[in-house]
C-alpha cells in the first residue's frame, strides 16, 4: 500500500511539475518603438480592458527593466533581443559603419542579394529555435526592413513594407518571391486602405494627458468639423503612401493585420512544436520621433495602438491551440524629451559642423588631408590608411581627436577607441560606451553628449540612442503561458529576454546570450 502511494505521489508531483514547466505553442514577441517605461502607465486611464491593460493586469510585469549601455538604438537594441547579447558581443552597432582598409561605408543588412543577415555575427532567438526544435517555424514582420532582418538574422519568414508601393516584401535572401496569398494583396493594394481616412484625435481634447498637438487638430467646438489651430512649424511632410504609414498609427495597424493572417497562413502555434512570430512596430518610433513624446500625437497613437493590440491579442489566443500562447510586449528603447519641448535654446549637436572641424583641425595639426572618413551615431570614423601614410601613431590621434571633441557645446564624455581596448570600465558611463563598443566596427573616436541633448536630424524633435534612463529604461511584460500575474520590481537587463524565452520554448540560449533566465518564467 505504501509503495503504491508513494508512486501515485510521484505521478501527480510529476504531472505539476509538467504543467509548470509547459512549453508554449507560439511565443509573439512584440516591440513597440520608443516606448518608454513610463508610458503603460502614463496613459493606462484612457487605455481599454483587452489591450495593454490585459497584458499588465493579467501578466508579469519587470517594473524596472533597462537596456545596460550607451548605443540606444533600433538596430543595435533589436539585436540585443534578438541575441541576448551586449553590442560588444554581438557585433551590431549602428546601421553603418567603415571598412578601414578601403574607408567604404558598409551598411548593415546591404548584400547583392538585398537585404539580409550578411553582417550579423551573434545567432538570434530565431535561428535557433529553428536549429534546436525542427519544425519549429519563424515569422518576422516590421514596417522596415533593417527591423525586419536584425530581429530574425539568418533564415525564417521575414517581410516588410516596400518604400515604393506600400507591398509587403521579402528579399532573395530569404526567399524568391513572398507566398501567393501576400501578393494578392499587394496587387489589390491593401495597405492603401490603412490611410484612406485623416488622422483626426481619437478621443475628446479634455481626456488627453499631452497638451502639444502638431499635425492632428481638434475641432474647436464639440460636433463642428475641421481642425484647430495647428502649432508653428508642423509635422513632417509626407511625400507618399510609404510615409504616411509609417508617420501615423496606419503603420502599426498594417503591420499588426498581417501579423494576424500569418499566424492563420503558417498555422503557428497549431501543433506541440513551439514557433515564434517576432513583430516590430516602427511606426511608433516614427512618430515619437517627428512629434516628440510630449505631444498628442504620440499619446493618440498609444491609444489606437492599444485597440490594435486587444484585437490582435483576441485572435492569436483563439486561433491556438488550448490559448496556449505567450506573449513578450517590449521596446527597442525610450526616446528623449523634444529639443523644442521649453523656451529654452534648443539642445542639438550638429554633427556635420563636428565632422568638419575635426577634419580642421587635425589639419592643422599634421597637415592638409581627408582625416575623416565619416561620422555617424555618435561615432567618428578617421582616415587610418592616411594616418599610417604620414607616420602617424594611431593611437595619439585619437586620444587627441577625444580630447579636442570634449570642447564641444553639448558633449559630455569622449572616449578613444584604443582607451576601448586596452582598459576595462567597471561602472559609470565609460562602462556603458565600453558595453557598445565592438573592435572590428566602431568608430575611433565616440561621443556622449549631455542629458536631453540629440543629433540635429531632419524629422526629428526626439531621438534615441543615449545612457540616461529615457532611452535606456522600456517596458518588459510577459503575458500567457509561463507569465503569473505579478509586478517584479528588481532590475533586469534586456539580454535576459531571448535566453528566457529559448528555456520557455525548450530549446538551448542562442550562442552568444549573455543574460539570465528570467526565474518567474521559466522554473529553474
Amino acid at each position: 500500500m505504501n509503495r503504491k502511494i508513494l508512486l501515485l505521489a510521484i505521478a501527480a508531483l510529476a504531472s505539476f511539475r509538467g504543467i509548470a514547466a509547459e512549453t508554449p505553442r507560439l511565443i509573439v514577441q512584440i516591440v513597440v518603438g520608443s516606448m518608454r517605461a513610463e508610458d503603460l502607465a502614463r496613459y493606462a486611464e484612457n487605455f481599454g480592458e483587452g489591450g495593454f491593460r490585459r497584458l499588465t493586469q493579467g501578466g508579469t510585469v519587470y517594473t524596472d527593466s533597462r537596456y545596460d549601455y550607451q548605443q540606444t538604438t533600433t538596430p543595435v537594441s533589436l539585436a540585443t533581443l534578438a541575441t541576448g547579447a551586449m553590442p560588444s558581443t554581438h557585433g551590431v552597432i549602428g546601421s553603418q559603419w567603415v571598412d578601414y582598409t578601403s574607408n567604404a561605408v558598409v551598411g548593415l543588412t546591404d548584400g547583392r542579394k538585398g537585404p539580409g543577415a550578411y553582417h550579423l555575427i551573434a545567432p538570434t532567438l530565431a535561428e535557433t529555435l529553428r536549429q534546436h526544435a525542427p519544425g519549429s517555424h519563424t515569422v518576422t514582420v516590421a514596417a522596415e526592413a533593417v527591423s525586419a532582418v536584425v530581429t530574425a538574422g539568418r533564415g525564417g519568414e521575414v517581410f516588410w513594407l516596400d518604400p515604393g508601393r506600400c507591398d509587403w516584401v521579402t528579399s532573395p535572401y530569404y526567399a524568391p518571391a513572398v507566398p501567393e496569398w501576400i501578393d494578392r494583396s499587394n496587387d489589390e493594394r491593401y495597405n492603401l486602405s490603412y490611410i484612406a481616412s485623416e488622422w483626426r484625435p481619437l478621443l475628446d481634447r479634455d481626456r488627453y494627458v499631452n497638451t502639444r498637438n502638431i499635425r492632428i487638430g481638434f475641432p474647436e467646438k464639440r460636433g463642428k468639423r475641421g481642425e484647430g489651430r495647428q502649432p508653428e512649424g508642423g509635422g513632417p511632410e509626407l511625400a507618399d503612401d510609404y510615409e504616411r504609414l509609417l508617420y501615423t498609427p496606419a503603420g502599426n495597424t498594417a503591420v499588426l493585420g498581417l501579423a494576424k493572417q500569418l499566424i492563420a497562413q503558417y498555422k503557428l502555434g497549431a501543433d506541440a512544436t513551439p514557433d515564434l512570430l517576432c513583430v516590430c512596430l516602427d511606426a511608433s518610433r516614427r512618430i515619437s520621433e517627428a512629434y516628440g513624446p510630449e505631444s498628442v500625437e504620440v499619446e493618440d497613437m498609444y491609444y489606437r495602438l492599444d485597440r490594435d493590440l486587444a484585437d490582435f491579442l483576441t485572435f492569436v489566443f483563439a486561433q491556438v491551440r488550448d490559448g496556449n500562447a505567450t506573449v513578450v510586449l517590449t521596446s527597442d528603447h525610450g526616446t528623449s524629451p523634444s529639443y523644442d519641448a521649453t523656451t529654452e535654446e534648443p539642445d542639438r549637436f550638429n554633427a556635420r559642423q563636428f565632422e568638419v572641424i575635426v577634419n580642421g583641425f587635425l589639419n592643422v595639426r599634421y597637415g592638409t588631408g581627408d582625416w575623416v572618413v565619416t561620422y555617424g551615431d555618435k561615432c567618428i570614423w578617421l582616415n587610418h590608411n592616411l594616418i599610417y601614410e604620414r607616420g602617424l601613431d594611431l593611437a595619439d590621434v585619437q586620444n587627441e581627436v577625444a580630447i579636442f571633441a570634449m570642447q564641444f557645446r553639448g558633449v559630455s564624455h569622449a572616449l578613444s577607441a584604443t582607451a576601448m581596448r586596452s582598459s576595462y570600465f567597471g561602472s559609470g558611463y565609460a562602462r556603458r560606451m565600453q558595453n557598445s563598443f565592438y573592435p572590428r566596427r566602431s568608430g575611433d573616436v565616440i561621443l556622449n553628449l549631455m542629458p536631453g541633448w540629440i543629433e540635429e536630424r531632419d524629422r526629428c524633435r526626439s531621438m534615441s540612442g543615449s545612457m540616461y534612463g529615457y532611452d535606456t529604461e522600456v517596458p518588459l511584460v510577459f503575458y500567457g503561458t509561463g507569465a503569473g500575474q505579478q509586478h517584479v520590481q528588481r532590475r533586469v537587463d534586456m539580454t535576459s529576454v531571448a535566453p528566457t524565452l529559448a528555456r520557455l520554448a525548450g530549446v538551448t540560449e542562442p550562442a552568444a546570450s549573455e543574460g539570465d533566465v528570467l526565474p518567474e518564467i521559466v522554473d529553474l
